[in-house]
C-alpha cells in the first residue's frame, strides 16, 4: 500500500494456531480504501484462515484487526457484516431452492429493522422497509448483470452465474469492503474475463475489494496491490509487477528461483498448486 493512501482494513501481527500448527504467523497487511488488494500463496499458506479471522469465524491468539478505525476482534460474523464487511466463500453457499431474487433478499437480513409484530401487522414502516430491500435486491442483480434471471431457481443456473449470484447477495449487505475467496475458481476463460470486469466495476462503485485467488491472470490483471503468504507468513507485497519479480515469491510457488515458469504461468492464468501445507 502506498503511503498516501487511506487504510480501510489494518491487520496487525495476526497469529492463529491450530494445535501445534501456526496457520497465521504474525501477519501484517494494510488494505487501502478504494483498492483491489489480492492475497495469494500456495495451497495451505493460510490465506483463507486470514479471511476467517477478519470475518469473525475464528478468533486470533494475538494481533488486531481494525476496520475503518474500529477493532473487530471479538465480534461475531453477523456483527462484522453489519459493520460493513461482506464475504463470499470458496464453496458456493446459495439457497438452491430459492430464486435469484430471493437469494439476494436473504443477504439483507443484517440491515433490516422490522420486528415480527410490525411484519404481521403490515405497518407503514414495514412496508417502506420491504420496498427498500426489494429495490436494493434489484440494484444488486442489475449490477452483476443478472436481473433477467431474477425468477430462476439458483440450482438451475450455470456455474458462472452462480458465482455472480453469490457476489450479488454479498453486495446486498451494502458493504464498504467485499472479501472474495477464490471467485474465479471453476470458471472458464470467458467467465474469468467477465468476472474481472465485474470486480473492477464494483470497485469503481466505491466498494473496496480484498480477494484470494489462484488465477494469476485475474490477480495480475485487476489488482492494485498484492500480498503473498507462505507457511502462515507474509513473504512479499507490492504492485503486481513487483511481486512477479520477487525471487521469494517464485521460490514459494515453484521451488526454484528460475522465473521463466512463473511468468508463463502468470500470463496463462494457471492455478498453481505450490508446495504449501494442506
Amino acid at each position: 500500500m502506498r503511503a498516501e493512501e487511506q487504510v480501510l482494513l489494518k491487520l496487525n501481527k495476526l497469529t492463529k494456531n491450530f494445535g501445534g500448527l501456526k496457520a497465521v504467523d504474525v501477519f501484517d497487511l494494510d488494505v487501502a480504501s478504494g483498492s483491489i488488494t489480492s492475497l495469494i500463496g500456495p495451497n495451505g499458506a493460510g490465506k483463507t484462515t486470514v479471511f476467517n479471522l477478519i470475518t469473525g469465524i475464528y478468533r486470533p491468539e494475538a494481533g488486531s484487526i481494525e476496520f475503518d478505525g474500529r477493532e473487530l476482534i471479538g465480534r461475531q460474523p453477523h456483527q462484522v457484516a453489519k459493520a460493513g464487511i461482506a464475504r463470499t466463500f470458496q464453496t458456493l453457499r446459495l439457497f438452491e431452492n430459492l430464486t435469484c431474487f430471493e437469494n439476494v433478499l436473504s443477504g439483507q437480513h443484517c440491515r433490516t429493522c422490522s420486528g415480527i409484530i410490525s411484519s404481521v401487522l403490515g405497518t407503514s414502516a414495514q412496508r417502506r422497509e420491504e420496498a427498500e430491500v426489494r429495490g436494493e435486491a434489484e440494484r444488486c442483480l442489475k449490477l452483476v448483470d443478472m436481473w433477467d434471471f431474477r425468477d430462476e431457481l439458483a440450482r438451475n443456473l450455470p456455474y458462472g452465474y452462480r458465482r455472480r449470484l453469490e457476489i450479488a447477495r454479498a453486495l446486498a449487505t451494502q458493504p464498504h469492503l467485499l472479501v472474495l475467496d477464490e471467485p474465479a475458481g471453476g470458471l472458464n476463460e470467458k467467465e474469468s474475463a467477465d468476472l474481472m470486469e465485474l470486480i473492477q466495476g464494483i470497485r469503481d462503485s466505491g466498494i473496496t475489494i480484498f480477494l484470494i485467488e489462484h488465477d494469476m491472470q485475474v490477480v495480475m490483471g485487476i489488482s492494485d496491490w498484492v500480498a503473498v503468504m507462505d507457511n502462515g507468513r507474509k513473504i512479499s507485497e507490492g504492485t503486481p509487477y513487483d511481486v512477479q519479480h520477487d525471487a521469494r515469491v517464485i521460490e514459494a510457488y515453484l521451488g526454484t528461483d528460475d522465473d521463466d515458469d512463473f511468468y508463463s504461468k502468470a500470463s496463462a492464468g494457471e492455478e498453481w498448486e505450490g508446495e504449501g501445507r494442506t
